[in-house]
């Protein structure tokens, strides 16, 4: 089988297309909201376990690095503050993105997939029920939402992990490491992170729907949906991630500056 030159262009304006559609069919009425409630219990279900257990290394982690960074350049009294600014502008949201996108979005795109093979979205078509809006729409809000809380949930968990380790491997001054937390970081930067996850949890949603409802050949075809949906998801994040951070460092000057 030849593969055409301009096949990446087609998927891609399709991909953009459908994600206008979405949007557009977002603000229509009636809104799913028993639909939404489920999806939004149902992609935490799939995600809170793993989200829980990546938290605390995660953070310790970034602790451990950060720490042993600091300590080289004899700056240990801004241990905490680089700690929570890595955590909370870049790791935790991108944490948060990865498992939304390998939980929640293969979760997602296999129920649409599993649909679409069924042929369930050409019979909601036939009576004159719109797939986006009754089946994308409230999969989309629920993710941004699932999103969101995590990445609340993952920086919380993540600067608590960082000063655990900071002081009891690093041997930290407590005080030290919690008066810190305002010398470089701002409350902006809670918000960026939050806006973040916002935008990555519709990047991973709008995907895996796409490929979901666009899967073909069988459960073959499903499988192989999830896991471009998946790949494609981590290349639109880390590409809206360095978007996001130049764009908020030009609006929003560092603290001190």
């Amino acid at each position: 089988m030849t593969l055409s030159a301009t096949a990446p262009l087609k998927h891609a304006g399709s991909l953009f297309a459908f994600t206008l559609d979405t949007m557009r069919a977002s603000v229509r009425r009636p809104f799913q909201l028993k639909e939404f409630l489920q999806q939004a219990w149902f992609v935490a279900s799939v995600t809170i376990i793993p989200t829980a257990l990546v938290a605390i290394p995660f953070g310790a982690v970034i602790a451990l690095q950060v720490g042993g960074l600091i300590k080289q350049f004899g700056a240990q009294a801004f241990t905490g503050s680089a700690a929570v600014l890595a955590v909370v502008r870049e790791a935790s949201p991108i944490a948060t993105a990865l498992l939304i996108a390998g939980a929640g979005g293969s979760a997602i795109c296999a129920d649409l997939g599993a649909r679409k093979i069924r042929e369930e979205l050409d019979a909601m078509m036939v009576l004159g029920i719109d797939p986006i809006h009754r089946l994308v729409v409230p999969r989309v809000l629920a993710t941004m939402l699932v999103a969101f809380f995590l990445n609340g949930f993952v920086s919380v968990v993540g600067v608590m992990g960082g000063y655990v380790f900071n002081v009891v491997l690093q041997d930290g001054t407590p005080g030290s490491y919690i008066a810190s937390f305002t010398a470089l970081a701002h409350l902006p930067d809670l918000w960026q992170g939050q806006a973040k996850a916002l935008v990555f949890g519709f990047i991973a949603a709008v995907v895996a729907s796409y490929k979901g409802m666009n899967a073909g050949g069988g459960p073959k075809g499903v499988g192989d949906a999830v896991n471009q949906s998946v790949v494609i998801t981590f290349m639109l994040l880390f590409v809206a991630n360095f978007s996001m951070t130049a764009i908020y460092f030009q609006l929003v000057p560092p603290k001190g500056a």
